[in-house]
């Protein structure tokens, strides 16, 4: 438990980023470090176990604010791609890579994600 306040105190402290204090973080998953400022993590959001948020591209000189909406929960090795928003009460499934935003209330899965009710059908 230390050692996530200790994160979250330098995340938000020393990097800049904005992480709500209600959002709940697995200590392994990789938040951009390159770009801290572009990060923006609402309420009740609950990151998985390895997954990877970023702000930026280095290949294409790309710096831009990536936003994850209040109550999503991103799953175990899910990627967002820099730029990406996902709107409020999403889920966005294991393994998942978020390239395109994401409206409210969507639960996504793939690479690229998308919406669950086009890949069963």
């Amino acid at each position: 438990m230390f050692g996530q306040r200790w994160q979250r105190f330098i995340q938000t402290r020393v990097w800049g980023m904005n992480i709500d204090p209600s959002a709940r973080i697995a200590t392994t998953a990789l938040i951009d470090r390159t770009w801290p400022r572009g990060v923006h993590i609402a309420a009740d959001v609950i990151i998985g176990e390895e997954a990877v948020i970023l702000t930026h591209d280095m290949t294409r000189g790309l710096f831009c604010d990536t936003r994850i909406g209040r109550g999503t929960v991103i799953g175990p090795r899910a990627i967002v791609l820099p730029g990406v928003t996902i709107g409020a009460g999403c889920v966005v499934l294991a393994g998942a890579l978020v390239n395109r935003d994401i409206p409210d209330g969507v639960t996504v899965i793939g690479n690229p994600a998308r919406p669950i009710d086009e890949t069963s059908a």
